[in-house]
């Protein structure tokens, strides 16, 4: 038996099934101004210690997580292929916005916070992509290792700079090598307890996430739950559709309910499902 995967596993239920004003605590943004931080190991994938994750904005619940993330079938995904297939503009421009958004989680420990052990700092792409360049910098070395790895400083500035609503960080790695920490036993409680971004989020069943999407599609008087985390200003809601979508084909006489089931009938052929 693997005692630190029990306490992984342990940890993850913990994490997930905690009040919502608890679950906010793993995660950390920077402040504007000046902050240090090191990017620590991940538990959950020893090559990479950045986790993608794809997320749906404003389609049923703020937030939900997509089960692509965890190799299941997913209907608004299979939906934006269909609609593709059509090469009408009109079902283009919907299957855009229905594509689930990538957001990245990286494992960090913040500097002068180190008591509060690891936490998950979230971004998007263009922050990922200063983190893969500064990875691939021969220069920096591998950053996360915790023996002669580097402390990352970052700059955030808010949006009276940025001329925006919100804020914008840049990454600089610390000239100098240093340990994660001087003590063998606190890097390995960090090593050992860290929250998994894949846990926390609340998993919708494919029978749901269909239902949030023909919701979405025929809107009728409801707001759904808030999220978990107040996102950053660069993850957009998707908007609410002001119309009934429909893919623009010759539609077979049948009522919507049925047209909507036969986009995920896998008896059926590839037909479209309007």
């Amino acid at each position: 038996m693997d005692l630190n995967e029990i306490r992984n596993r342990l940890n993850s239920i913990q994490t997930k099934n905690a009040p919502q004003g608890q679950r906010k605590n793993v995660f950390w943004r920077p402040e504007v101004g000046k902050q240090t931080i090191r990017v620590v190991p991940n538990t959950y994938n020893k090559a990479n210690p950045f986790t993608e994750a794809f997320f749906y904005y404003g389609i049923g619940p703020k937030v939900m997580i997509s089960p692509t993330n965890f190799g299941d079938k997913d209907p608004i995904a299979e939906f934006a292929k269909q609609l593709r297939q059509t090469n009408e503009s009109d079902n283009w421009r919907l299957a855009k916005k229905l594509d689930a958004k990538m957001r990245v989680f990286a494992p960090v420990i913040v500097r002068g916070q180190e008591s509060e052990g690891v936490k998950l700092w979230q971004f998007g792409k263009e922050m990922y992509m200063d983190f893969l360049n500064l990875a691939d910098n021969e220069d920096v070395g591998d950053f996360t290792d915790v023996t002669t790895g580097r402390d990352i400083t970052i700059t955030t500035v808010g949006p009276e700079v940025t001329g925006t609503s919100y804020n914008k960080s840049s990454i600089s790695p610390r000239v100098k090598e240093t340990p994660l920490d001087t003590s063998a036993d606190v890097v390995n409680e960090w090593l050992d307890n860290q929250p998994n971004p894949l846990e926390i989020f609340k998993r919708h069943s494919f029978d749901e996430m269909k239902e949030h999407l023909q919701n979405w599609l025929a809107p009728e008087d409801e707001n759904e739950e808030g999220s978990i985390i107040d996102d950053e200003k660069e993850v957009a809601s998707t908007p609410a559709p002001q119309q009934n979508y429909a893919i623009k084909t010759p539609a077979p006489k049948a009522s919507k309910a049925e047209k909507f089931d036969s986009l995920f009938d896998e008896d059926k052929a590839d037909g479209l499902p309007f």
